[in-house]
């Protein structure tokens, strides 16, 4: 785990790269890689390398050149099937000077070159300079666990690091809000393609690798999710069998280090079925990290303690006061580069941070929801389009617009429950799905914005990606349609949180649900054996049902607990105020004054509007930060 930067200069542009700039671009993360620094300079090239060391701990160092010096990398992530290849190269006449996988990269380049990336099982982002084509070639890993952004300026020329801060430090942009990707952002946790909340930078889209020649550059796609052809006659017991024999292996090869390792232990099913594996693939008693707040609704200590005990695991727990969370929230903000798009991020940097103190690597559950169809939102979307279609089959418009008015006239919370339904929706994916869990939706948008920012923001709907995704995947089924974009949009603003706060307390985290050998074999299982009723997660608990206590199996799935809205009502209205209601903000033009009055005032009443909250007080903060120029919270 590391961080990356470079640049490269097109020929218009008539510049050499000062190795002065290039540190400072890589050292601005060197919470990244806080053991070991490096940067290779020539002409128009530079390339910077900040080394979180885990394997290969005395030759791994980057960049990294081949023999004869023509191909130069630097490299972020993990690589667990290196090894495999090894043989085979060295046969064919490569020489290696280390044990790291980052030399195996480089090789399979030289041998393959774009097609290298197909050889990899892993999480990665990496850049090579080939000296002899004079082109530089990126890539990003399937899921894009590892973070890669770009911008490529109207001189041809290319900037890419790990942070978007990098970006910044070398003068690539002049940051500057993307009100292109506003609705985008506020609808869905984060943005659901390539754009950034900042004008100009870019995200290289997992699954793809970008090739820079001559000032121009060219991205492919080189890896998708298929969901069929479905697998045909399956015997469950056989294929539950078969699954678990992935997962155990995606476990055994995430292990690959050569420093301490542990990991996050929520007492959930996805981490404890982590642990259940782990333990029985170590000598030692696995290390073991749980976090969570003094109220009891918003810990999950007693699951945990659960698991650890049953697994003899060393295990430690951190609680989180109130302060501490508001303390910390604008420099993970820092951190994270864009807005937050999940409470759970400030714990999961504690839990990080103690962690770190024992171990440099740690396997987490991400991966599993999205897969496996664990959030309870898939089976509310199925069943209400299921009965909407049945329902507008046999109901005529004019009644349904009368039925459609009659729950507008509804009290309070019945009508709040009833209005997200097909008695008031239209029975499509957008309405009964994205709207529905969206933190601002669409109707919502409408009366957000000022008159100033909707008259600059090009494209209002913020589905249109949504759309696109679905529009992609092979995907039959509705529920593999759902889990298709999923993984595309949501799962990937997880990822990045589990990067941006793991690395901020410079430790790695692994993901064993997002192999992408596992993955695509449950891609192609029938949706029964994801969910079947009310079982989410269908073919995990199966297979973890004589292994994990019963307890465990049958809790129903809470997230990550933070009992934010509370706080926001109480002790801690004064920072809704600060973000939110100060002239300072609301002399942005960004939002509608009564809208954002209303909303808080709502809030304070007892609705609950805790994620829209926290969505604004983040985005107020990261203005400060980033666009007003304030820079890293220092405490």
């Amino acid at each position: 785990m590391c961080g990356i930067n470079g640049i490269v200069y097109s020929r218009e542009s008539g510049r050499t790269v000062d190795p002065g700039l290039l540190v400072r671009m890589r050292d601005v993360s060197e919470h990244r890689g806080p053991d070991g620094a490096g940067i290779f300079a020539e002409k128009n090239v530079g390339l910077g390398h900040r080394r979180l060391s885990i394997v290969d701990l005395a030759t791994g160092d980057q960049p990294m050149f081949n023999a004869d010096r023509s191909c130069v990398i630097v490299y972020n992530g993990e690589v667990y099937n290196h090894a495999d290849s090894r043989d085979d190269l060295a046969a064919r006449g490569y020489i290696y000077q280390s044990t790291s996988d980052t030399e195996t990269i480089l090789h399979l380049y030289e041998e393959l070159g774009a097609d290298c990336v197909h050889r990899l099982r892993g999480m990665f982002a990496f850049a090579i300079w080939d000296k002899g084509k004079n082109e530089l070639f990126i890539a990003r890993d399937r899921f894009g666990v590892k973070p890669l952004y770009y911008v490529h300026d109207q001189n041809g020329s290319l900037f890419f690091a790990s942070e978007i801060k990098s970006l910044v430090e070398a003068g690539a942009i002049k940051p500057k809000l993307n009100y292109s990707a506003l609705p985008d952002q506020l609808a869905n946790h984060g943005t659901s393609y390539d754009e950034t909340l900042f004008e100009g930078v870019r995200r290289l889209l997992p699954g793809h690798f970008l090739k820079w020649k001559d000032g121009e550059i060219g991205i492919e796609r080189y890896w998708d999710l298929e969901f069929e052809p479905k697998r045909s006659q399956v015997d469950e017991a056989e294929t539950v069998a078969e699954w678990y024999e992935l997962f155990r292996e995606s476990v055994r090869l995430r292990l690959m280090s050569d420093v301490p390792l542990g990991m996050f232990l929520s007492g959930g099913i996805d981490s404890s079925a982590i642990a259940a594996v782990m333990s029985e693939l170590v000598d030692q008693p696995i290390k073991t990290f749980s976090v969570g707040f003094k109220e009891r609704e918003a810990n999950e200590f007693h699951f945990a303690r659960q698991v650890a005990k049953r697994f003899n695991t060393d295990h430690r727990e951190i609680t989180i006061t109130p302060d501490q969370f508001f303390d910390e929230l604008p420099a993970l903000i820092w951190h994270e580069d864009e807005p937050l798009g999940f409470e759970a991020s400030v714990p999961l940097y504690f839990v990080s941070k103690l962690a770190q103190k024992h171990v440099k690597v740690v396997l987490t559950g991400e991966g599993s929801d999205e897969t496996l169809a664990g959030y309870g939102r898939y089976r509310k979307a199925l069943t209400l389009l299921d009965y909407g279609e049945k329902y507008e089959a046999i109901t005529p418009s004019i009644l349904r617009g009368a039925v459609r008015s009659g729950v507008a006239a509804l009290p309070g919370g019945l009508n709040r429950k009833l209005k997200r339904t097909f008695l008031s929706l239209d029975a499509d994916i957008e309405n009964i799905y994205f709207d529905n869990f969206a933190i601002f939706g669409k109707k919502r948008q409408i009366d957000l914005f000022s008159a100033e920012t909707k008259a600059r923001i090009s494209e209002t709907d913020p589905y249109r990606h949504l759309h696109r995704w679905l529009d992609e995947t092979s995907a039959e089924t509705t529920l593999d349609k759902l889990l298709y974009v999923d993984t595309k949009t949501y799962l990937h603003e997880l990822l990045m949180k589990q990067d941006q706060m793991s690395m901020a307390a410079s430790i790695e985290s692994r993901v064993p649900f997002l192999d992408h050998k596992l993955v695509e074999f449950t891609a192609k299982l029938p949706d029964k054996m994801k969910l079947r009723g009310r079982d989410a997660k269908w073919i995990l608990r199966r297979a973890m049902k004589d292994i994990l206590p019963a307890e465990i199996l049958d809790r129903p799935k809470m997230g990550f607990p933070v009992p934010l809205g509370d706080w926001l009502r109480g002790a801690y209205k004064n920072l809704v105020d600060e973000y939110l209601l100060s002239e300072r903000s609301m002399a942005r033009g960004i939002f509608d004054r009564d809208s954002i009055r209303k909303l808080v005032a709502a809030h304070s009443s007892g609705e609950n509007h805790t994620a829209r909250i926290f969505r604004l007080m983040n985005l107020e903060m990261w203005h400060r930060i980033f666009i007003d120029g304030e820079g890293k919270p220092v405490k």
